[in-house]
């Protein structure tokens, strides 16, 4: 429909295309998706329990990973149980508030996620590069300001975003070709010229990736420069640590940098990419952190001995 309509019939909800028309297929994806979104929550929620619980795990970087599962529980609960719900629903329909609300939400775990693989970055660069230092300088007050500014940002950051977006004139279309209310599909069924929002958006999200992304690089270049010069015995056991650390990074700013390279262009992979961000990544957080990480796997098997043999006494 042509975007020149009369303002004065304002939109008041949003029809999500969603990911299938086929009814059968979308039959498939509701159970398919309700296995990996349960196995994301609760994979992350035993993270956070297991940290909690086993006091050996009570340091700088189990601090940082257990907020981080925070985060992948919440990133996996702002869309999925309601596109969930759709596959079973004819009518797949937002409400104006729940669209907003959806991509405030996805801006604050997402820059939130950004910031605190930042601050996960600058553990490892001083347990490795300054060990002497390291529980003097990565203290309890410092992991939480780190925490507290992750936080901080993502929420400045998705502000921004909603200050304009919330104002915008939706008096037309109304149908996101997605499962979510994903910005730039939202900001284009406005009723002007969103050239000049484009670029902002363009402009925010992407300087906060690209600070981001730059220091992360130059953390672990300096990290991995490190380690190579040592010749200790606990080159190893960096290493393993690092790399699943590095791995998640290069799994979330991934599909990134194909989103600002065609920021405003539609792909088919787009869907593939949001289905990524808000479903998988959740789920392969806690799998990476757990099977590359020896003390959180020894944790893990105590927790479930003391469970066992607390079932046996009853």
């Amino acid at each position: 429909m042509d975007k020149k309509q009369d303002s004065s019939i304002l939109v008041t909800e949003f029809i999500l295309l969603g990911l299938s028309s086929s009814q059968d297929i979308q039959l498939f994806l509701f159970f398919f998706f309700s296995m990996f979104y349960g196995a994301a929550v609760l994979g992350n929620i035993l993270i956070i329990l297991t940290v909690i619980i086993d006091s050996r795990l009570h340091s700088p970087m189990y601090f940082l990973l257990s907020n981080l599962s925070f985060i992948d529980v919440c990133q996996a609960t702002f869309a999925t149980p309601k596109m969930i719900a759709d596959f079973l629903n004819e009518h797949k329909t937002i409400t104006f508030q729940g669209c907003m609300s959806q991509i405030f939400f996805l801006h604050v775990f997402g820059g939130s996620e950004m910031v605190l693989l930042v601050a996960m970055a600058y553990d490892r660069y001083i347990a490795i590069c300054k060990p002497l230092y390291y529980m003097t300088i990565m203290s309890r007050r410092v992991c939480t300001i780190l925490v507290g500014v992750s936080w901080t940002i993502g929420i400045l950051h998705s502000a921004s975003h909603l200050a304009f977006t919330a104002n915008l004139p939706f008096c037309g279309p109304n149908k996101v070709d997605n499962f979510f209310c994903d910005l730039p599909l939202v900001i284009k069924l406005a009723c002007l010229d969103t050239y000049v929002l484009e670029i902002l958006v363009l402009t925010n999200s992407g300087l906060l990736s690209l600070i981001c992304f730059l220091l992360l690089f130059m953390s672990y270049a300096i990290i991995l420069a490190t380690v190579h010069q040592q010749a200790s015995g606990g080159t190893s056991k960096a290493l393993s640590t690092l790399s699943a650390h590095i791995t998640v990074v290069v799994l979330f700013f991934g599909p990134l940098i194909f989103i600002y390279i065609w920021p405003f262009e539609s792909f088919p992979i787009d869907k593939f990419i949001s289905v990524f961000f808000t479903v998988f990544t959740p789920v392969l957080n806690p799998m990476i952190y757990t099977l590359r990480n020896k003390d959180v796997k020894e944790a893990m098997k105590k927790l479930r001995n003391r469970h066992v043999g607390s079932k046996q006494i009853f």
